[in-house]
Formats: C-alpha cells, sequence, structure tokens
C-alpha cells in the first residue's frame, strides 16, 4: 500500500510543480500590461480575465499537491496534542464524511460545467468579445480528479498509521526556514544572541563591556565558520 501511495504523492507533486510555472506567466503577464498600459500606451481588454484564469487554474491544480505535502491549513488546536492512532482515526472519518463527497461533487459539478462550457465555446462575459473561457473551466473536473486521487492515498496513510502507530514518512520537498534547525546547524545558542544584541545596544549608546564584546565577537567568528562549513 505504500508503494501505491507513494506513486500518488509522486503524480501529485509533479502535476503541482508543473503548474506552478504559471507563477512566471502570471507574473510576465503583469509586467507586461503594466508597461503596454503605462508606458506605450497599448493596453489589453483581455488581460484582466486572463490573469484571473491563470491564477484560477494554478489554485485548482495545486490542491493535490498540498494535501500530499500536507500543506492545507488544519485547525489543531486539540489535534496536534492526540496520539497518531487518534489522529489517523480523526482523519478517516473527515475524509469519508466530508472529503471525498465534497470532491465527488466538485469532479460531478466540474464535468457538467465544462461540457456546458465546451459546447457552446463560452467567451467571458465581462466585456464584448471577451477571451474564451471553456479551456479554464475544463480544468475544474481534471483538478478535482487529482484531488480525490490524493485523499484516497491520504486515507490509506491513516489506515497504514492505525496499523502501526506512526505516521508514515512523505517525500521531502521545500520548506519554509525552520529557525530552530538553523540555530543547530550553525551551533548557535540564545544565549549567544542574547549577548550579541547587548552588544549592539552598547555599540548604539557608546556603552561597550570588553568580556561580552570579545565573546560575541568570537561566537559571531565561530557562527560564520560554521556556515562555511555547511555550505
Amino acid at each position: 500500500m505504500l508503494k501505491l501511495i507513494r506513486m500518488v504523492d509522486r503524480l501529485s507533486t509533479f502535476v503541482g510543480q508543473a503548474f506552478a510555472w504559471l507563477i512566471v506567466v502570471l507574473t510576465v503577464h503583469i509586467c507586461w500590461e503594466v508597461s503596454a498600459r503605462y508606458i506605450f500606451n497599448t493596453p489589453s481588454a483581455w488581460a484582466f480575465d486572463l490573469q484571473l484564469m491563470y491564477y484560477g487554474v494554478l489554485f485548482m491544480m495545486a490542491g493535490a499537491y498540498t494535501l500530499a505535502k500536507s500543506g492545507h491549513v488544519r485547525g489543531d488546536i486539540l489535534y496536534g496534542f492526540l496520539p497518531p492512532r487518534v489522529q489517523a482515526g480523526l482523519d478517516v472519518i473527515l475524509y469519508i464524511a466530508f472529503f471525498i463527497p465534497g470532491v465527488v461533487a466538485l469532479v460531478w459539478a466540474g464535468w457538467y460545467y465544462a461540457g456546458e462550457s465546451i459546447a457552446i465555446r463560452e467567451h467571458s462575459s465581462l466585456m464584448a468579445n471577451g477571451p474564451p473561457i471553456y479551456p479554464f473551466k475544463a480544468f475544474i473536473p481534471v483538478a478535482g480528479a487529482v484531488l480525490l486521487l490524493q485523499g484516497f492515498a491520504e486515507i490509506g496513510r491513516c489506515l497504514l498509521c492505525l496499523r502501526d502507530g506512526a505516521w508514515p514518512s512523505r517525500e521531502e520537498d521545500v520548506e519554509e526556514v525552520d529557525v530552530d534547525k538553523l540555530k543547530k546547524m550553525v551551533h548557535v545558542k540564545d544565549e549567544d544572541i542574547a549577548k550579541l544584541d547587548r552588544y549592539v545596544i552598547d555599540e548604539q549608546h557608546g556603552e561597550r563591556d570588553p568580556a561580552v564584546t570579545d565573546e560575541a565577537r568570537s561566537k559571531s567568528g565561530r557562527s560564520a565558520n560554521d556556515q562555511e562549513r555547511t555550505k
């Protein structure tokens, strides 16, 4: 089961990272539109609609990727203090009761809306001769299907946790900077940072403690060397 879960994780990761490049496309498009509007005085009528569609596709197609990395916002005021098996049990109930029905409804409704939009070659109604939006709506059932598949993988992950008493590991990915981990990497303690802070304050007020100054410089030098070795 774990191999199958990892396969789904890799699929969701590939899809999410591939569509993440839309951020670059969106950024270039916005920069070009601003330049065209304010420098060349040739704005595009489709710019606003296209920007919405870029971001909408990115948002939808990254849903499964975020779920695979456990990146969605979770109200875990009490959840984090529970044993893994209890967490997994709650997750299974919530996935079956709410997630699966909701995403199935998304896929079904998305299939209907996309099919109707493609059939009439729907265009944006925000302006006369607006851009076509049926390609955008076609991504709704696709994104829902990938998210549903990842949801089943998460249910499998919960079942493994119920069996083993521990959560299966997830594949490593880009993470936010963890200050505590960074301190351990460069061998810096909170006391060292406090001494450096006092040194900076003393420098600003023209008051120096020689002992603190020498020790702070020594700690700072060692930390810099550790950082170089880490690199």
